[in-house]
């Protein structure tokens, strides 16, 4: 969409044959991811020192809540819809593979407001470090504002490995779930019966692949058959509680402050199963959500946050703890979380986290915008096949870069600080930096050369 269009104008243009409910689950999955991030974070001062903890290990209670709230695998089967219909599109308008065009035309909108952030972040914590003027809470905010960037990561996979994973959807269908996801089961057997070290990293590509996977069943229409999302949501909801209940698993579906096993990272057979019963149900759903979204005032709501969904994400843990470090230097006492003073003080706390997010992506959501039509092309043969690995070495780049650095954080720029990804050590200005140039490999990649 052009930047001088307004979301009026797109929800007006809108053909009558999209999806609407695909594009209202994008929203509400990751509105709910970011609502979710302020209303778990429980910020205590301790000794003079800040620190940043999380609701559900306080209240042990409300982990069953991660049940329906942690939507993360909606927006991951929403991609893996959205790709099929892409990769196919674009197939046909070359006449062939076009696998560079496609990560580029995908990967526009997703890399650029992320380098962006990765910019101003890293500036900014490089200053801090270089003049020594860092707080506790300055310190917590570098490390814990990287964390969400797992998720650009995880999306960069799906995307990369979207065309060969379709062609096997195409040929196996359901077949192709289950093959990864009986991959996923046996990477569990491996790690926790086995105890072979490092072989739960390869359930990072196996279970979200297999979410991913849903979503080329609905783009063929197999989600659409009587009884299918219910005994999917079903099947999902009872291996869950069954794995949950028997197994090593924890009862919460996103990450734990200390806890030796977490669904999330890596990720389980048993977050892959809470991922079917989500599916399901949305599934289940999409009678009533069609009828919302037709209304013509909520399909322009849809439109603009559309628009705006990725900047937002990027940065509302950014508002979030600007709120909370308003707070402290205003010298505004901290309720204790859970008590019910704080859960009196949080819509406040929410309401001043939105507002702020809102300025945010004010100031950024230039560079969510697309790209002018024309500048990438896929209709050159000779452009295809240079720009092909090209592409596939940038995507990988960017995936490890942007990992990487949701591991380390920014607060390790010059302090040599490592984390360990698929075995292997990484800084945080590899991680810039890799991040950087897979970035500007994808951006070349997927353009044509005007010939003479």
């Amino acid at each position: 969409m052009a930047s001088n269009t307004s979301a009026r104008d797109v929800a007006a243009a809108t053909p009558a044959t999209r999806d609407r409910y695909i594009d209202l689950l994008r929203v509400a999955s990751l509105g709910t991811v970011v609502l979710g991030h302020w209303l778990m974070a429980a910020v205590t001062v301790r000794d003079g020192r800040a620190e940043v903890g999380n609701l559900l290990a306080v209240e042990p209670r409300l982990q069953l809540l991660t049940w329906v709230l942690q939507i993360m695998p909606v927006f991951f089967f929403v991609g893996g819809f959205s790709h099929a219909l892409s990769y196919r599109s674009l197939t046909r308008r070359a006449g062939g593979p076009a696998y560079a065009a496609f990560l580029r035309a995908r990967l526009q909108r997703l890399l650029r407001p992320t380098m962006v952030f990765i910019a101003v972040w890293g500036a900014g914590a490089l200053a801090v470090q270089l003049l020594g003027s860092g707080g506790t809470l300055t310190d917590v905010a570098a490390r814990l504002v990287a964390q969400p960037l797992w998720f650009i990561g995880i999306y960069l996979a799906m995307v990369a490995f979207t065309p060969p994973l379709l062609r096997l959807h195409e040929r196996y269908g359901w077949g192709a779930f289950a093959a990864l996801a009986v991959a996923a089961g046996t990477v569990d057997v491996l790690r926790f019966a086995a105890g072979v070290p490092y072989v739960e990293f390869a359930d990072f590509a196996f279970v979200w692949l297999a979410v991913h996977q849903l979503g080329f069943l609905r783009a063929d229409g197999r989600l659409r058959r009587p009884r299918v999302p219910a005994a999917l949501a079903a099947a999902g909801l009872a291996g869950a509680a069954a794995l949950v209940a028997l197994g090593p698993y924890p009862l919460s579906m996103v990450g734990m402050p200390g806890e030796k096993v977490s669904n999330m990272a890596p990720p389980t057979a048993a977050l892959l199963c809470h991922g079917m019963w989500l599916v399901g149900a949305v599934e289940l759903l999409r009678g009533p959500g069609a009828r919302l979204v037709a209304r013509p005032r909520v399909w322009r709501g849809v439109v603009a946050a559309n628009g705006i969904a990725m900047t937002a994400f990027l940065w509302h843990l950014t508002a979030m703890l600007g709120v909370y470090g308003t707070l402290l230097a205003l010298d505004v006492p901290l309720a204790a979380p859970a008590g019910p003073a704080w859960w009196a003080q949080a819509p406040v706390r929410i309401a001043a986290a939105a507002a702020l997010t809102a300025v945010l992506v004010a100031v950024f959501r230039g560079a969510e915008r697309p790209a002018a039509a024309g500048r990438a092309g896929a209709g050159a043969p000779g452009a295809r096949r240079l720009s092909g690995p090209a592409a596939a070495l940038g995507v990988t780049l960017a995936l490890f870069g942007v990992l990487g650095l949701s591991m380390v954080g920014f607060g390790g720029l010059l302090q040599g600080r490592t984390a360990v990804l698929v075995a292997v050590r990484i800084t945080a200005p590899a991680a810039v930096l890799m991040a950087a140039g897979g970035w500007l490999l994808v951006e070349t990649a997927g353009g044509t050369r005007r010939r003479g």
